[in-house]
């Protein structure tokens, strides 16, 4: 893969993804794409990424390192957000559900029609 930066032609490693968030699997390790964010700046998962990436080159096994990772991961997919805001969500739709039932109930039982 080739790409150019200004008038400079570099080539591009096969194992970096254009998703600069992207994690490859290589072997047992894993590697970030890159550390830069959209900006130009650090990502907004470097910091996670690098907690992670040092706890692995000085552990004894991956699992010594699985909070550091499910916190990297967390960070650049946000899955558990996702899911406590769809089941927060759902709850609230039961609660007006529930309310809505409760209020016609009642609202048949007072007014008679003629």
């Amino acid at each position: 893969m080739v790409r150019v930066v200004g008038n400079q032609v570099k080539k591009k490693s096969p194992l970096v993804s254009s998703d600069r968030n992207q994690v490859l699997r290589l072997g047992e390790r894993e590697r970030m794409a890159s550390g830069w964010g959209i900006t130009g700046n650090k990502g907004r998962c470097y910091d996670f990424w690098m907690d992670f990436s040092e706890c692995m080159s000085h552990c004894r096994e991956p699992k010594d390192c699985s909070l550091l990772r499910e916190d990297y991961l967390e960070c650049l997919h946000h899955s558990k957000e996702f899911q406590r805001r769809n089941r927060i969500y759902k709850e609230e739709q039961r609660k007006l559900r529930a309310a809505s039932r409760k209020g016609q109930e009642t609202g048949d039982a007072t007014h008679t029609h003629h």
